[in-house]
């Protein structure tokens, strides 16, 4: 058959319908906003309400930001807030587990060496590795029958992270930054900040947008030394003529951009060249502690003693990213995550080589900045707009595993905690079985976590959605998720 067109402008043609195509299924990644746009309509009365350039929120909430503190290589529950007494009764009795999917094995069951006790008017339990956080029970909404899908580092990590156990979908601050928009737009609104002994397993797809525009991945801030690698230009030429090179551009790539709608790419490019001009003064800015008093930086154990054990850093590390946090949300960031552990083995929170050691090195790194984060919070009145998250892509097993004492990965049964913005303080939800092995009682996928974070952040997680492969992909996926309403006030 004879093609009717010249081959020139066929091709055009068939650039044109592929252009609209395109258009039409990248213009459904706004859906979300769309969404957003008829809710609010609705929803009105209810409390509903959007700032400008964001994609909800759709439900009523409190939390405005939401800080991450992430327990990398998966704590160990029935040691910290998970108190078995019948595990501690059975101490050395064999058992039959499950230690890797589908391998059932013996093992020797391994009570803990911590002491737990019930604090404050909850109630609730902590054990003595966590002395300073156990003053602020009364704060936590404690999850204890959460429950995924991999026993391995990376594909937990993922999921955890992502709502998957494979890379390419966009992490928890990416939903978020989204659904909610910016509200600085000198500084990011999705921040990372990694352990000094390493990031974790398998990196930057933890912090990653995935499909989503890379606008909405996580920006990663050292707390020493410059803020953000590579963000001073080489030629270090003055900022006005930065600005107006950064102008220059802007009118050069202006026509493509109006010939081309669809190709969101060189929208966000544009976004990130912005974005590094403006933090070479906001980021330094907000990571100046020396505006804060030594009060302060005493309570977040800047000034710690540094520890005896090797392998640890102590607490003034963590109580700085956990301060710099902080000055992040009062400044409009939207997500903070931070990572507690990196390396590998005991360097993190993986205690294959005996718990006691791997709690006596981080515990003490985590719990005076983790209370002094809450109470510094609750002090200037942020508390009930920020939402804090602590956990792990995984807890531990109630058996010994090696000579030492260790534990090995669990994903059947762990415990996160809530806190802040819309939290029902002093609850303890859900329970694993007598050893601690599994999730029992309330059983509670992580997507059903996830959706709890994102109503607490004022997001119906079934309606925010971006457009990807022929699907309204979402963070809990296809799968049916309900956040959990008795941890929300």
């Amino acid at each position: 058959m004879t093609d009717p067109l010249p081959n020139s402008a066929h091709h055009k043609l068939l650039r044109r319908m592929q252009a609209r195509r395109q258009f039409v299924w990248s213009s459904s990644a706004g859906f979300a906003g769309l969404a957003s746009a008829a809710l609010l309509s609705e929803e009105t009365s209810s409390g509903g309400h959007s700032q400008p350039g964001s994609h909800g929120p759709l439900l009523p909430h409190k939390a405005k930001h939401c800080i991450f503190l992430y327990m990398y290589g998966g704590p160990s529950q029935m040691d910290l807030f998970d108190y078995k007494p019948e595990l501690q009764r059975r101490d050395g009795q064999a058992v039959q587990i499950e230690l890797r999917r589908r391998d059932v094995k013996e093992g020797r069951l391994l009570g803990s060496k911590r002491r737990f006790q019930q604090h404050g008017d909850s109630g609730l339990w902590c054990s003595d590795a966590l002395p300073c956080l156990s003053r602020h029970m009364d704060k936590l909404a404690v999850v204890k029958s959460l429950w995924q899908d991999s026993f391995a580092h990376g594909s937990a990590n993922l999921q955890m992270n992502c709502g998957r156990i494979v890379q390419g979908y966009p992490s928890l601050g990416s939903w978020l930054n989204y659904g909610l928009g910016r509200e600085n737009q000198n500084l990011p609104g999705y921040v990372v900040m990694l352990d000094p002994r390493g990031g974790p397993i398998p990196g930057a797809p933890n912090w990653g947008s995935g499909f989503m525009e890379a606008q909405h991945q996580g920006t990663v801030f050292r707390t020493s030394g410059q803020p953000v690698l590579d963000l001073q230009p080489y030629t270090l030429d003055p900022l006005h003529l930065q600005r107006q090179q950064l102008q220059a551009l802007q009118a050069l790539d202006r026509p493509f951009r109006e010939r081309h709608p669809e190709a969101s790419e060189l929208k966000a490019r544009m976004a990130s060249y912005e974005l590094a001009f403006q933090l070479q003064t906001s980021a330094p800015e907000a990571l100046d502690l020396s505006t804060e008093t030594r009060r302060t930086q005493e309570l977040y154990g800047l000034f710690d003693d540094y520890p005896a054990h090797r392998l640890a850093v102590g607490p003034a590390t963590f109580g700085r990213q956990c301060l710099i946090a902080r000055r992040l949300i009062e400044r409009g960031v939207r997500f903070v995550q931070i990572y507690s552990g990196g390396g590998h083995q005991q360097q993190n929170w993986d205690a294959h080589f005996g718990v006691e050691e791997n709690l006596t090195i981080h515990c003490p790194e985590v719990d005076r900045p983790m209370a002094a984060l809450l109470q510094d919070l609750e002090q200037r009145g942020l508390l009930d707009e920020t939402l804090i998250v602590w956990g792990g892509e995984f807890g531990r097993q109630p058996v010994s595993q090696g000579d030492q004492g260790g534990r090995d990965h669990n994903p059947k049964g762990f415990t996160c905690w809530l806190a802040g913005g819309g939290v029902r303080g002093g609850t303890s939800y859900g329970e694993t079985d007598d050893l601690g092995a599994e999730a029992a009682v309330d059983r509670r996928h992580v997507r059903d976590f996830h959706a709890t974070i994102l109503q607490l952040m004022g997001l119906d997680h079934n309606r925010l959605t971006w457009f990807y492969g022929g699907l309204n992909q979402k963070l809990t996926g296809v799968q049916e998720a309900h956040p959990i309403a008795e941890v929300m006030a």
